[in-house]
């Protein structure tokens, strides 16, 4: 009787009084002991009140069902696919959306519809993957910083392939602890392609002198990522390498350079085909046959050859560090060795011998700022002391 009275009235009702109707009789739904039959006639009359000629009314049912699993289903699955301004608390907030129904949604839905689906708690990969693949970049900034999302490795990709160029995402993104090794670098490299274009469009440098600062800035970071991965990552990593042609001998030569066996050991066995396991056997075995026939399975030149040798005798007579947690930079001391033994050499070529003089030079500035730093830090610490005293 109520209901048939409610309905009755709002025939003649104004827009906000609707609107209060409305959520009272949506709450009234979701805590009211009713009957059957007044479930029934309240049902019909929710569904009645989709099609009111104002939003506000539909924005009231919007807001009371939106974290109820309890609210009529057929209700919700209408204000879902309503303007953004109704819609947006059920799509955000609504338990009774299934992952089929989200897919959809994101597919044909605007920009904020595809935010609001993205900052659902427990987002489901498959909705993750449809917002990487089809998502604005605003809609794959909120699902990057939703740590309640789950996210398929390719989906990570997939946002860097799509959104990567943009500086929101990217340092979204790299602030992430557990971002994929190979994402990480992908995102990397999108970065030094985008500078490369810049620089070389304003002039500041000529096409090939910036190409070989960004590779020689990619390799660092290269170096960096990887001496934070471990296990699958870092097999992940070095097959993204591979598959992207950066695991190059230069990188590989100066991951050994940098005390880095691990990286060394994991770039081989990804180029020879080979288990990790026996790669750092035949590396520690330290047989000149072994290592020559090791390194031309994996296909590194033959005029690359003498460096790794002798790279491997300095380490040998340093004696093996464990590169655990991260060796990413130079070591000069090393770099050194290997330069002097090479240039004594007349059988290695000059392009080996003009890489292993930047890596020197690259080594010795390094060395140089970390001996600053370290004077900067004795003083302020010695500052502080004496302030307090």
């Amino acid at each position: 009787m109520i209901v048939r009275q409610f309905i009755s009235w709002i025939r003649t009702a104004s827009a906000g009084e609707r609107a209060e109707a409305t959520r009272a009789l949506a709450r009234a739904w979701l805590i009211s002991d009713l009957s059957d039959e007044d479930r029934a006639a309240a049902e019909g009359a929710l569904l009645m009140l989709l099609d009111d000629r104002s939003p506000l009314v539909r924005q009231a049912m919007a807001e009371v069902f939106a974290q109820s699993a309890d609210a009529p289903a057929a209700v919700v699955r209408a204000l879902s696919v309503d303007q953004p301004s109704v819609a947006l608390p059920i799509l955000e907030f609504s338990p009774l959306l299934i992952d089929a129904d989200l897919v959809d949604i994101v597919a044909t839905g605007s920009s904020d519809v595809q935010c609001a689906v993205a900052r659902r708690a427990g987002l489901p990969a498959p909705v993750g993957a449809a917002i990487a693949e089809v998502g604005s970049a605003a809609a794959a900034l909120e699902l990057i910083e939703n740590p309640h999302a789950e996210l398929a490795p390719f989906s990570w990709d997939r946002i860097v392939e799509r959104h990567g160029h943009l500086a929101a995402i990217r340092e979204a993104m790299l602030v992430l602890d557990d971002l994929p090794s190979a994402t990480r670098m992908a995102l990397v490299t999108k970065l030094s392609d985008t500078l490369t274009q810049f620089v070389v469009a304003r002039r500041w440098l000529s096409a090939e002198r910036a190409e070989r600062l960004m590779d020689e800035t990619r390799d660092r970071s290269i170096m960096l990522v990887a001496s934070r991965s471990h296990e699958d990552d870092m097999l992940a990593l070095m097959r993204h390498l591979r598959a992207t042609g950066h695991l190059t001998a230069g990188l590989i030569l100066r991951a050994l350079l940098s005390g880095n066996l691990d990286l060394f050991s994991h770039a081989l066995a990804e180029l020879a085909d080979l288990p990790c396991a026996r790669v750092m056997a035949l590396v520690h075995d330290g047989a000149s046959a072994s290592l020559k026939a090791l390194l031309k399975r994996a296909g590194l030149p033959e005029a690359t050859h003498a460096a790794f040798r002798a790279a491997l005798e300095a380490i040998r007579e340093i004696g093996f560090v464990d590169s655990e947690g991260g060796a990413a930079g130079l070591q000069r001391r090393m770099v050194e060795r290997v330069l002097t033994r090479c240039e004594t050499d007349a059988a290695v070529a000059d392009p080996l011998l003009i890489l292993l003089r930047r890596f020197a030079t690259e080594s010795a500035r390094e060395e140089a700022s970390r001996f600053c730093g370290e004077l900067l830090a004795e003083d302020t610490l010695a500052e502080q002391r004496w302030m307090v005293a």
